[in-house]
């Protein structure tokens, strides 16, 4: 990991379309201003780790759907008669 200092007003590149910049630091915080291209998804961690967790939940849901969804299926086409079928 790369450390850098900077105050307010400095600012930093990554490659050539990323510039982040520092607008103010204040109790303990800092605001930071990112420039880069539309292209270039910019999410928070927490923002980016709860998306992630959405997307494994709902695969989990999707595959259990389809898992009763299987055995309702064969269930039923077990059940019917020969001649409904």
């Amino acid at each position: 990991m790369l450390v850098i200092r900077r105050r307010a007003g400095e600012s930093l590149l990554i490659g050539r379309d990323i510039e982040i910049e520092i607008l103010d630091i204040e109790a303990g915080q800092v605001k930071v201003g990112i420039r880069a291209p539309r292209e270039v998804p910019v999410l928070r961690r927490e923002i980016a780790a709860t998306a992630a967790a959405n997307e494994r939940a709902g695969t989990a849901v999707r595959e259990s759907v389809r898992q009763l969804r299987d055995q309702l299926l064969s269930k039923s086409l077990s059940n019917s008669s020969p001649v409904n079928r």
